[in-house]
């Protein structure tokens, strides 16, 4: 009997096939599962979210390893498409790094995300953020492709956040080197244009991935355009924690007005989408009335 693809396999399939991988990103195994029901290949845990869902803070480097690692686990049992993890920094040295992507690629992520920020790090769309020398990021990115190599099957996702502190050509350079160590995909946070945008695209080689954050500073392009430009990957870290926040909002204005929201999902859907079907003709299969105590 063949043995299923694992993650990781999933995730280098998907990067052979042509076109882009639009990405909407979550938070937690409810949201990971309405993003495979919606019929999308691949998601990302989300830092930002995460921190905000799980701890109600701020994307500040607050959340720790432990923390990210048991939410991606249950994101990973909670879907079978691949999920790609926000591990920040690698929360220390190159040690910590290898530490941090040998227990990513146990949790059943497909992929780890290792970035070159100061630590504590911040959201790559807020003011504030200062990134580690030139050696240190590579450091991170090498350390993460050394635990790859040694047997975790894992891909890796570089990111620099250089654009903000150093300019386009610190950013380009950090970019190359990652690709040059073997970083799978690589990611250039919060360029400010179109024009930044197509000269990563072109410069840097390999599957690369836009971020689309709703108001941030890189411009929001349409699949089409991003998959003209060179991209692979769409990731979309805000939208869907963004719309969960303001449904909760209005359904709690209108429940303080003494009313009750009308605009929900039928009862009978929701227990679906969360698996009580699913749970409830598995159980079926154990019978409990046993006549042979009686």
């Amino acid at each position: 009997m063949q043995r299923p693809a694992s993650p990781a396999d999933q995730l280098r399939r998907l990067l052979q096939q042509p076109g882009l991988i639009s990405m909407p990103c979550c938070f937690d195994g409810l949201s990971a599962r309405l993003i495979e029901q919606a019929g999308f290949p691949l998601t990302f845990m989300s830092g930002f979210a995460t921190a905000a869902a799980r701890l109600g803070a701020p994307d500040t480097g607050l959340i720790s390893y432990g923390e990210m690692l048991d939410q991606g686990r249950n994101i990973c049992n909670a879907v079978s498409i691949p999920v790609i993890g926000d591990a920040d920094t690698g929360y220390g040295n190159p040690m910590n790094v290898r530490r941090t992507v040998s227990g990513y690629a146990a949790a059943g992520f497909a992929c780890a995300m290792i970035e070159d920020q100061e630590s504590p790090k911040r959201c790559g769309h807020t003011r504030g953020k200062r990134v580690v020398g030139r050696q240190e990021a590579v450091n991170r990115i090498r350390a993460a492709i050394d635990q790859r190599e040694a047997g975790s099957d894992i891909l890796i996702m570089a990111r620099t956040d250089a654009r903000h502190c150093h300019g386009m050509e610190e950013a380009l350079w950090r970019c190359q080197a990652f690709a040059d160590l073997g970083a799978d995909i690589i990611f250039l946070e919060a360029p400010h244009n179109r024009a930044e945008m197509e000269q990563f695209c072109r410069v840097i080689p390999g599957p690369k991935m836009a971020n689309m954050v709703e108001q941030g500073d890189t411009p929001l392009l349409s699949a089409k355009e991003l998959e003209a430009i060179g991209y692979k990957i769409a990731a979309y870290p805000l939208t869907l924690v963004s719309s969960a926040v303001r449904a909760m909002q209005e359904a709690l204005v209108t429940l303080q007005r003494g009313e009750h929201p009308q605009q929900l999902l039928p009862f009978a859907r929701l227990r679906s989408l969360v698996g009580f079907d699913d749970y409830d003709r598995e159980l079926a299969h154990y019978p409990t009335n046993d006549d042979s105590d009686s």
